[in-house]
């Protein structure tokens, strides 16, 4: 895996995705305050301390290191006008050879939401992540009834692969997922 620097910014048309980085805490935590309702549906469970601001460092700590080992790549996605924090995507449990893949992750703010963005962010991110990472595929899985992540999977080439039992655990329980990937001979699709 090529060696990847924590200032990269990767920039699409109307956006740019970043490093997650300490400064960007109270943007952070202010957009997840007022998605919280439209995201915990389709998250793992908050810690308990949730939005404060040692689970931030606690993130950021273990995002760095992960960054630093090229195992995983959590980015923030920024809007160009005016610099606002729209959502994350990330790119974790990367794999080298013979896999040579990944595991997408992403998330909206409920603000932000239908306006495209992040199909914009993962087409970018997934177009970025195969010749810098040497990945063959990425991968991803959703709840079965979460349509707007189907449509950003499906809009940016990934194709369904089959339903994967209790894979994540979801708002608290354990959830099938449908599962979906990516190659990079599809990418132009």
């Amino acid at each position: 895996m090529a060696y990847v620097p924590l200032d990269t910014v990767i920039p699409a048309e109307r956006l740019a995705l970043m490093a997650a980085r300490r400064p960007d805490y109270e943007d952070w935590a202010a957009l997840r305050a007022v998605s919280r309702t439209y995201l915990e549906p389709w998250e793992p469970s908050w810690p308990s301390d949730a939005l404060s601001r040692k689970d931030w460092q606690r993130r950021v700590n273990v995002w760095t290191k992960a960054w630093k080992a090229g195992t995983g790549y959590v980015f923030l996605i920024r809007r160009h006008s005016d610099n606002a924090l729209l959502g994350g995507a990330s790119l974790t449990q990367v794999r080298p050879w013979p896999a040579n893949s990944a595991s997408l992750g992403y998330w909206m703010g409920e603000p932000h939401a239908g306006q495209g963005y992040m199909r914009e962010a993962v087409q970018t991110l997934c177009t970025w992540a195969f010749p810098m990472l040497n990945l063959a595929r990425i991968e991803a899985g959703i709840v079965p009834e979460n349509e707007r992540s189907r449509r950003v999977l499906e809009g940016t080439g990934f194709a369904e692969e089959g339903r994967a039992s209790a894979y994540l655990e979801i708002a608290g329980q354990r959830r099938d997922h449908i599962l979906f990937a990516l190659v990079r001979a599809d990418i132009r699709r």
